[in-house]
């Protein structure tokens, strides 16, 4: 009998910590401030950048639907702007709750630094971009080539594998700010920047003359670019994935912002579940039933989203490619939400 008791007190024990461990104490702290805290980059048009002193961007956005899924308003919150070599240290720290910052999902990052990523919200790779005037056509002319690159990064590793691989000679330009790097690009002194080609296209877009440059076609790597959480809080994980997660569903299932009211009318058991009608998701996650319709309504769908703020008619100019839905040949694809 004792040892029945021992295994009782035993399997209670374990439960109550796994159900500390899930609810963790993230989303409780920040309904608390009444706000996220979230880490951006700060100087990459398109995806995060201040335009005329209010954040706008793929990744603000991001925040932005994690607010609304929260609050049910997409403006809670307070943006932290973070360098490559601070921004892991940051999240780890406690300093900001989420980090949308064009992070590649790496085994490393999620293991050894204690992260946690969420779904992708935008996949990419890395390349190469130089003044048109050189006349170059491909990054295998590169060699002996002075390169802007950010420390800290995947960035860097790759391109010194490239240069590498391939017998090339190439001089290091290392400047930790991404503004002060492509400064030190766009005067010259460096002869070639590289970088995720989506950051390339924002930091061309913001330039002083975006024509006068070129992205080379090469791409030397797989950048899956994700928000991330600390490990250990498996709610908040799940809510920032799902937030993310409901874009791109909402995409699939032809919701937008514009037409969503109206979705709520459906009598599609998929869409009824999705935006709420049919409870159930929302109290899974901790959260409003509407949750899912707030991130629609106040910030679209992940097609709305990237069109927006880098498609081809933005200054930006990016293609869907791999970020396009998985049944128009990319890689987009959620989980049902059931």
């Amino acid at each position: 009998m004792k040892s029945i008791k021992w295994l009782s007190l035993l399997m209670a024990c374990a439960f109550s910590f796994a159900t500390a461990a899930w609810a963790g104490e993230t989303l409780e702290q920040i309904r608390k401030k009444g706000f996220i805290q979230v880490g951006v980059n700060g100087s990459v048009f398109g995806f995060s950048a201040p335009v005329k002193g209010v954040w706008k961007g793929l990744d603000v956005d991001t925040a932005r639907a994690v607010s609304a899924a929260v609050f049910g308003d997409p403006d809670k919150v307070k943006y932290t702007p973070l360098t490559a070599v601070q921004r892991f240290t940051a999240l780890q720290s406690g300093e900001i709750d989420l980090l949308t910052r064009n992070a590649t999902h790496t085994l490393s990052r999620d293991t050894a630094l204690g992260l946690d990523f969420a779904t992708v919200n935008y996949y990419d790779g890395q390349g190469f971009m130089v003044p048109s005037k050189l006349g170059i056509k491909s990054a295998k002319e590169l060699s002996g080539a002075s390169v802007c690159v950010l420390p800290g990064t995947t960035t860097e590793l790759n391109a010194a594998d490239f240069f590498r691989s391939n017998k090339m000679n190439w001089k290091p330009v290392v400047i930790e700010n991404t503004a002060e790097l492509s400064k030190t690009f766009f005067a010259g002194r460096c002869d070639v920047m590289t970088s995720d080609i989506s950051q390339l296209a924002g930091i061309r877009a913001s330039g002083p003359n975006p024509k006068g440059y070129v992205i080379l076609p090469d791409v030397i790597s797989k950048e899956p670019l994700a928000p991330a959480v600390r490990h250990g809080d498996n709610q908040w994980k799940d809510i920032v994935n799902f937030s993310v997660l409901a874009m791109i569903n909402a995409e699939e299932l032809g919701i937008t912002s514009k037409n969503v009211d109206q979705m709520l009318k459906s009598n599609d058991p998929k869409i009824k579940r999705f935006l709420g009608v049919t409870p159930g998701n929302g109290k899974a996650l901790g959260l409003d039933e509407k949750f899912a319709y707030n991130i629609i309504k106040m910030v679209g769908n992940y097609g709305e989203v990237f069109e927006r703020n880098v498609g081809p008619n933005t200054t930006v100019g990016l293609e869907r490619g791999l970020n396009a839905l998985w049944k128009n040949g990319g890689l987009m694809y959620s989980p049902p939400f059931k």
